[in-house]
């Protein structure tokens, strides 16, 4: 992104949708109250000028490319939990935010953001619900299979039988999540905003689209890697 320097709300927002996340999280109107600068808006709500500006400098940072295939699993685990299942805990209020918004003001001349707001509350809830299992029941499962290998113990069956029943439920549910980001996708034309939207609509486009790439990259995580090696890591114990 270009300097921000003098520059207002709208501005900065035209230029790149995604630094509207930015101005949401700390209350800052960037749709219809977005033609003063950002340095006005941050003494408006009393924020420091310098940590708003940081952060909407790094909305563009790409992230670093790791090997994962070679991470320990609990460290992979780890990070699964710190950035993805933060992410999804972070971006779901965001989101429905804009939805309801988006669905209110344009919904009688844009039909299909009705949907897409009924289609993310449901895929919301049913995230919420399945990331809290994964917390409490499969990845601990894992992590006691590395502690047990660890110390060359013996394994008791656990209560679900095998590593194998709530991983199929997991995968499961990864299938339909991402159904019904395939859904989203079409009624959005690939997340591409009508001509003229303000930019609320486009900030909810721009933000399912990011939603998406990172549950692709999540279910990647788990599905190719954390899965396949758990059960690996299970039948060693035979």
């Amino acid at each position: 992104m270009n300097s921000i320097e003098n520059k207002t709300v709208a501005e900065v927002v035209a230029e790149n949708i995604k630094t509207a996340h930015v101005f949401k999280k700390y209350g800052i109107d960037f749709c219809c109250g977005g033609g003063i600068t950002i340095e006005k808006a941050c003494e408006k709500k009393q924020l420091d000028y310098e940590t708003l500006k940081n952060e909407l400098l790094q909305v563009d940072k790409a992230p670093k490319a790791y090997d994962y295939n070679s991470w320990k699993l609990d460290f992979l685990i780890d990070h699964i939990i710190n950035v993805h299942h933060t992410y999804v805990e972070a971006s779901i209020p965001l989101i429905l935010q804009y939805a309801n918004r988006v669905a209110e003001v344009h919904g009688h001349h844009y039909t299909e953001v009705i949907k897409i707001n009924q289609l993310f509350t449901e895929v919301a809830n049913e995230l919420a619900a399945h990331l809290k299992k994964e917390e409490l029941v499969l990845f601990p499962y894992i992590k006691k299979l590395l502690k047990l290998k660890a110390e060359g113990a013996n394994l008791k069956t656990p209560p679900f039988g095998s590593v194998n029943n709530p991983i199929q439920m997991m995968e499961e549910e990864h299938e339909s999540a991402g159904d019904v980001f395939k859904t989203i996708a079409q009624l959005t034309n690939n997340y591409t905003p009508p001509e003229g939207a303000c930019n609320t609509f486009r900030a909810l486009y721009a933000k399912l689209e990011e939603f998406e790439q990172d549950l692709h990259q999540h279910i990647h995580l788990e599905n190719n890697i954390l899965h396949q090696k758990a059960k690996q890591l299970e039948l060693s114990f035979l």
